[in-house]
Formats: C-alpha cells, structure tokens, sequence
C-alpha cells in the first residue's frame, strides 16, 4: 500500500481544491464518528464476524473525487480517529489490526479509482459510480477476507471470512450511501448532511438487532441458548398439540470432555464445541431448534420428526462426531489436532414420551444416562410410551 501510494503520488499531481474537498470529506467523516460514537463502541466490541464499520460512506467518495495519494491520506485520518475515539481500549480491536483494517481500506479505495480510471467516463457520471462502487465492494471483500485468513487459517470459514448475508448487505447499503455521497458532493455539498440521521439510524438499528442476537444465541457456539430454546420448545408443543402432530427431541452430550480442557486448556475445548455446533448445524434443517444447554451438552427439536426419523438424525450426528478432527492450540501455542471424539445422544419424541417439554426433554435425558451407562458413543431412544400389551398376554398376566 505504502508502495503504491508513492508511486501514484509521484506520477499524479495534485490541487488546492482537492485538498480542501479531502479535509471536507475528513472532517464530515470525523463528525459521523462522533454523533455514532458509543453505538459504534458498542457494535464493535460484540462483532463476532468481519465488522462493518461505515466508512465506506466517505471514502468511496474520496476514492474517485481525490487523487490516490489524499484517499490514503482521507483513510487514515479517519483510522486514526476511529482507534482512538471509538475503538480504543476494546479487546477485539487491538493497534495492529486497526492498521491492517486501514491498509485493506486503501487498497480498495485504488481499486474503485483504477475502475474509473478504466471505464474512462467522468467520475461524477452514472457509469463511473457503478463501476467504482461494485469495485470498492468486491475488492474490499477480497483484502479483508484475505486478510482474516491468514490471522487464522484454521480456524477459517466462508462465515468467518466473508461474514453473513445480513454483514455482506450493510457493507451493500454503506457503499450505495457512499455513491449518494458521490453523486451530490460536487454540486450540492450542503445535501451531504442528509445522510447524517439515516446513517445514525442505520447503525442503531444494526445495533438492536446484535442485542437481540446477544440476548437469544450463545456466544461460544452461536447455536440458541437454553432459555431461548426452550421458549421455541415450548411454542413447538403447542403448535404439535393444534396440529396433532409430533417432533422429536435429541440431547447430545460429549464423552470425556473434561479432558480436553484438562488436556490442552479451554480454548482448545471452545474449538471443540464450535466445532460440534457448526456439525449439528450442518445435520439439521433451518426449522429445527438448535440450542446449547450448558457446557458440553447440546440439544435439537426436529420439528414434524417421528421416533425413527429423530433416530436416523441422532445416529449421523453421533457418527459425524466421530469422523470430526479439530485443529486448534493448547495453552502453550502448540498445534494439536483432536479427533476420534464421541458422544451419547438420547432421543425422545413428543407425545409418546411426555405431553410437555419438561417431559419429553426429562426422558430425553435419561435416554443419554442410559447410553453413558452402557459405554457411550452409542444412540439410545426412550421407550415408546404408547406400545400396547395384546390381551392374551394381559391375561396371562392376570392368571
């Protein structure tokens, strides 16, 4: 980055009035931080994926209104303010990364500017502003996921990466907003102002839904917490009771899974369960109830699922545990890899075995004592409640 910027700044002259307009667009940026500055506190320190911070809004602008070396100059200003005023003190955000964040940044923005410099219309036109802003947003996907890899290659995912489709829109609108910015700033930089409440509005309501997210889902594993899913739970049975329908209930639980911490350390036992979670994820379908009851012990609700279909889900979970290998790090930094991991999983379905949830959840769980006690790595199902005796045999009883 920094050699690029000398070479363009040695090539491309610059004037009194982009100079001004750099220091405008810093100075508006410096102003939004300011009004968002304890919401952007609070979005960043609970990120869990790539986070999305607003400052497309004035650099893209910046990109293709300035030469490449004040966009330089336009991004870190604006990252200079944003570690020290918004991010400064928070875990997630340590110095070093604000500064890949910014490089990432600049990089981009040359990439929007060498689009407009390709499609050769001017930079205010219809066709530049495209170009430019899908550049900016592609390119910026592509530094910053780039990036993250190699922070943590192992640990690598397209979510982690690339982050969510609700992470990939927001970047989407900043950008659009970015282009709004473009389009007015040369001929009525007053309007610019405008966008001030929506961007403000735009990061709370982003804001509210990270608290609603905080609120439902566990942080470790990002599978619902207990009180979360049992709430579903409970409009589950209600829903099966309207429809006389039926759903199936598994708890998983890990075998010897204190070991693994007493082994390697807690981190490497975090690996462990996002990794267990992400399977269960992966075996389950998008209205199933997922959730995380408290250490090592998972739970899924299969919505419209029979006894012998929660069964085959609980037997492919159990056996995909078993195949799964985990690379992580113990508390020393070594490289570890844990496999041949397993787990007791006990079934219980509503309403063979209990009209509640407490019930059904009771005997799911007795169901995975029973598979500990005959030596785990196994499924067990609970009994099915509504078997009948024929009547000979009541008789014989009787006699």
């Amino acid at each position: 980055m920094l050699a690029l910027t000398g070479v363009l700044a040695a090539s491309i002259s610059i004037t009194s009035s982009q100079v001004l307009l750099c220091f405008l667009l810093a100075g508006l940026a410096i102003a939004h931080t300011e009004a968002t500055r304890r919401i952007e506190r609070q979005r960043r320190s609970m990120s869990v994926t790539p986070h999305i911070n607003m400052t497309s809004v004035w650099v893209l602008p910046g990109a293709i209104l300035l030469p490449p070396q004040l966009t330089a100059l336009l991004v870190t200003v604006i990252y200079l303010h944003l570690g020290y005023r918004s991010w400064a003190g928070l875990r997630t955000v340590n110095p070093h990364r604000t500064v890949a964040n910014a490089t990432s940044m600049t990089l981009t923005a040359f990439a929007a500017w060498a689009a407009v410099q390709v499609v050769g219309a001017a930079p205010e036109s219809v066709t530049s502003i495209c170009a430019a802003s899908l550049a900016f947003f592609l390119m910026n996907a592509v530094f910053t996921g780039t990036g993250l890899y190699f922070a943590a290659p192992t640990k690598a995912s397209v979510q982690t990466l690339l982050g969510s489709w609700d992470d990939n829109i927001l970047e989407a609108s900043t950008v659009c907003i970015g282009a709004l910015v473009l389009a007015v700033l040369p001929h009525q930089p007053v309007l610019v102002l405008l966008v001030f409440l929506p961007l403000y509005l735009l990061q709370r309501s982003v804001l509210i839904k990270q608290l609603e997210e905080l609120a439902t889902t566990d942080q470790k594993t990002q599978l619902l917490n207990a009180t979360t899913w049992q709430q579903g739970a409970v409009r589950e049975v209600a829903r099966a009771e309207r429809e006389n329908g039926q759903f199936g209930a598994l708890m998983i639980d890990l075998d010897h899974f204190k070991s693994i911490n007493d082994t390697y350390g807690h981190l490497a036992g975090d690996d462990v369960l996002k990794g267990v979670a992400a399977l269960v994820k992966a075996e389950t379908r998008t209205q199933d109830l997922a959730g995380r009851f408290g250490g090592e012990e998972f739970v899924v609700l299969l919505t419209s699922s029979s006894k012998q279909e929660s069964v085959a889900v609980a037997e492919r979970i159990r056996q995909r545990i078993s195949e799964m290998v985990i690379k992580t790090q113990d508390n020393e930094g070594n490289h570890v890899v844990i496999e041949q991991r397993t787990a007791s999983v006990g079934v219980a379905t509503f309403p063979l075995d209990g009209r509640t949830i407490d019930e059904v959840m009771a005997s799911a769980d007795a169901s995975v004592y029973a598979a500990k006690r005959n030596g785990r790595n196994r499924v067990v199902s609970s009994p099915d409640l509504t078997t009948t005796v024929e009547e000979p045999l009541l008789e014989a009883v009787a006699a």
